[in-house]
């Protein structure tokens, strides 16, 4: 095959970008990718108790956009899945982002029914709060559930994930899970939500299913990069791709405990969250996502760690100040360079939701295809 784009990972940003110009402009690329599966850290399979497991952690497709939703659905039906989460606070298990359900849990009925009135007196129903903006309060109850809601839900769980305090990381993490004066207990409230009726490996395997295209498993970019190509797109780290001469970003990883217990269910929710509680984050059952059925379930409980080339895998880019001067040195000069693009999560080194990873790759091609 004469390869004229080299797309450097499988997820969905590199495969939205290969597809698009297989597809599209009828184009030749080779797509390559370090793990032995196409997917990224979207793969998912089926295990022999027929329960679709997510590898890398859960994962809920959900967008407001209309062209996102348009594109993917080319290559899956979704079902009608809509995510909540839950928290164990104090031992109750109640709704994360705390909302007015979640007031009324863990509050004594008579005071909760004070902190809405003092609420809704400050901001507007339906508003959503971020949570250090929430602590600027003057009134004495107030003040005493924002520095609530700020010990129990996000001080220790951002220590543990994250391994550093809210007020340290940028505001795009801290206003991902807000205070909602609402009684919606969605995560999301974005217009389109689901999961892969057959799962995310099988969506990107048919979005990748184009004769121009080929795919090459076990592939890192070093085994490829002296090729002649017409433009190169990596998703992989950026700072990788320079060789690290100016540093190491810093990213967080994950680690997965898969345990399979002889149960129909092991808790009453796909996702609850730990944030004051045990050394994992939160605990993950599959089963919920699609409603498999089987007489076994099978939960992953997910631990936050510091990232070490070699040693585990990046996932989350840490957004302190510090990393993102570092990062605007690699990005100066990615910009030098002739026909390659820096897109996803760890080329962009951005905290894309899959959605927002989509939409990036849908403009870069448009941006491409209207200067070539």
């Amino acid at each position: 095959m004469s390869e004229k784009n080299l797309v450097v990972g499988s997820g969905f940003s590199g495969a939205t970008i290969a597809n698009l110009l297989a597809d599209k402009l009828g184009e030749e690329v080779l797509v390559i990718d370090k793990k032995s599966h196409i997917a990224g850290n979207c793969f998912d399979y089926r295990d022999e108790n027929g329960i679709m497991i997510h590898k890398y952690g859960s994962h809920v497709f959900h967008t407001k956009s209309e062209k996102v939703w348009n594109y993917i659905r080319q290559f899956t039906d979704f079902n009608t899945y809509m995510h909540k989460v839950l928290g164990v606070l104090n031992g109750i298990e109640t709704h994360i982002p705390f909302n007015f359900n979640t007031l009324y849990d863990v509050f004594p009925s008579t005071f909760a029914v004070k902190l809405e009135e003092k609420l809704l007196d400050v901001f507007q129903l339906n508003a959503k709060v971020p949570i250090l903006e929430f602590l600027k309060q003057d009134d004495d109850d107030l003040k005493f559930l924002a520095n609530y809601v700020y010990e129990k839900i996000f001080l220790y769980y951002t220590i543990k994930q994250w391994g550093i305090t809210p007020k340290e990381v940028d505001d795009a993490v801290t206003s991902r899970i807000p205070v909602y004066l609402s009684k919606d207990n969605r995560y999301s409230q974005d217009r389109f939500q689901g999961i892969p009726l057959e799962g995310y490996t099988k969506t990107i395997e048919r979005m990748l299913d184009l004769p121009n295209i080929e795919v090459r498993l076990n592939t890192s970019y070093n085994d490829v990069k002296y090729g002649n190509f017409k433009r190169i797109f990596y998703t992989g780290s950026i700072d990788e791709f320079f060789d690290y001469k100016y540093g190491q970003l810093q990213y967080r990883s994950v680690n997965f405990k898969l345990e399979t217990h002889n149960m129909e269910h092991y808790q009453s929710n796909a996702v609850v969250n730990y944030p004051c509680n045990y050394d994992f984050t939160r605990i993950h059952e599959y089963k919920y996502y699609l409603n498999d059925r089987s007489d076994k379930t099978v939960i992953a409980k997910e631990y936050s760690e510091s990232f070490e080339p070699g040693k585990n895998e990046r996932y989350y880019p840490i957004p302190t100040n510090e990393n993102t001067e570092l990062y605007k040195k690699y990005f100066e000069d990615a910009k030098s360079l002739h026909n390659v693009y820096f897109l996803g999560r760890l080329g962009d080194y951005m905290y894309y939701d899959m959605d927002k990873a989509i939409l990036r790759a849908l403009e870069l091609f448009e941006e491409i295809t209207k200067t070539n």
